[in-house]
């Protein structure tokens, strides 16, 4: 109200001074009253023209970009422009404020691991993140505004968006075959649409593998007790001579055994991925673990192949020594087994050029095609299943060193050809390993004296 007293009065005094100065003018001319209203108007026409010119000066500001700052002026149209500035200025604060807010959910959806697709109330992508465009094999700004069902053709997908439940998500093969999607479809606002997708092909697997590692655990427990049942019934009721007997004992203590290392060894696997990697906190000696390695070895040999080591003998080791000691033997054992007669096997300690380490198992045995190599630390998987449980092993001996390798940052490389022997390296991290500080003041005996 201060603006338009003051402009009020300010008119009024300004017709007044008009009134009187045209008076004063009439006043010779013996007309004092026409001359008070003509210099009235006179004042009012002035007033307002000036009015016009301000507010002239403010429509030209207002058809403009309004990027500069509004006119200037006291009074009325001052009072005018400043508000309308600031509300212009607050409304583009505000919108500045929800497109930063905007951009950051969507930055936030662009960071989600699992896709996330925007549809508007005609089933036309508004927005997508590079992920859901990946799962759909979309262009997240080319396919802007396209209907989402005319660029995804997967029959399962156009189906459960266009009438399934969408409380429910809908799985099939993502585009080309290389995934499978798991989608989600969710309704909000007036009609549109939000997709969640995820990739679920290592879940797939993974479960996949839990079902036949299940069904390989009650395969590989099954047989032996089976027969076990079989010998406690013939046992039981048939009459047997003694050295019968004692051959059905014999084959009893062989499936027990059997059984005993498959338990042993689940319950190494389930220990190895339950627990936290070992600390690097403790060094031991490399020659001591590959001597004890290679005694129990020579044991499982018993003479039928010539088993050397070499080099370790200034390294040290920041590893869990039990698990460590558990790969090397199940490499060493898997070459006695695999092995011929007569062959040769050698455990070597070689140094890395990055600072690393690895230990080298290697045989003159059978080898392995090159189709099995990438599989050859699956559970339960063999090359030949016969013969692997002929010579005793349980399918979980080289899960088992890569579960280790793993813990300890490393992992397995195998190298073998069919006929020409196998070579599996256990690599070791710079972090993992160290040259002899000082000399202990009893040294291992050389690996390749034994």
């Amino acid at each position: 109200m201060g603006w338009w007293f003051a402009r009020s009065l300010a008119a009024l005094g300004l017709v007044l001074a008009g009134g009187l100065c045209g008076a004063l003018l009439g006043a010779p001319l013996h007309a004092p009253l026409p001359g008070t209203i003509a210099g009235g108007l006179l004042a009012m026409l002035l007033l307002v023209l000036r009015d016009s010119l301000r507010g002239q000066s403010l429509m030209h500001w207002l058809r403009g970009p309004l990027t500069a700052a509004a006119p200037r002026d006291a009074g009325f149209w001052g009072e005018l422009a400043y508000r309308i500035e600031r509300a212009l200025r607050q409304r583009e604060q505000r919108t500045h404020q929800e497109q930063e807010r905007l951009a950051q959910f969507l930055s936030a959806m662009e960071a989600s691991p699992n896709g996330v697709m925007l549809l508007d109330d005609a089933g036309q992508i508004e927005w997508c993140n590079s992920v859901a465009a990946q799962h759909f094999g979309l262009d997240p700004e080319r396919d802007l505004r396209q209907r989402v069902t005319n660029l995804v053709r997967m029959p399962a997908f156009v189906a459960h968006l266009q009438g399934g439940r969408l409380d429910e998500p809908v799985v099939f093969p993502g585009p080309l075959g290389r995934c499978t999607l798991s989608v989600l479809v969710r309704p909000y606002g007036g009609g549109a649409k939000l997709v969640l997708s995820q990739d679920i092909t290592e879940r797939e697997r993974t479960e996949a593998m839990r079902r036949d590692f299940v069904a390989n655990v009650s395969h590989e427990i099954r047989t032996p007790l089976t027969v076990l049942a079989g010998f406690v019934e013939t046992l039981a009721g048939l009459p047997l001579s003694e050295a019968e007997r004692q051959r059905v004992l014999v084959l009893m203590a062989q499936q027990t055994d059997r059984v005993q290392a498959l338990v042993g060894d689940l319950l190494t696997l389930a220990r190895l991925e339950g627990s936290p990697p070992p600390v690097v906190d403790r060094w031991t000696s490399a020659a001591t673990l590959m001597h004890k390695a290679l005694e129990d070895a020579r044991a499982l040999s018993a003479g039928r192949h010539v088993i050397e080591g070499s080099g370790g003998d200034e390294a040290e080791l920041a590893v869990s020594e039990t698990e460590l000691y558990s790969a090397v033997g199940n490499l060493l054992h898997n070459a006695v087994r695999y092995t011929p007669d007569g062959g040769r096997i050698a455990l070597r300690w070689v140094w890395r050029s990055d600072g690393g380490a690895q230990i080298e198992v290697t045989d003159t045995g059978i080898g392995i095609a090159r189709e099995h190599l990438g599989r050859l630390t699956e559970r339960f998987y063999r090359v030949d299943g016969s013969r692997s449980r002929d010579t005793g092993g349980t399918g979980l001996g080289l899960s088992i060193v890569k579960h280790v390798a793993q813990r300890h940052g490393g992992e397995i490389d195998v190298h073998s050809e069919p006929g020409k022997g196998s070579t599996f390296r256990l690599v070791l991290p710079a972090m993992r390993v160290r040259r002899r500080r000082e000399q202990a003041s009893v040294t291992p005996a050389p690996l390749l004296e034994r």
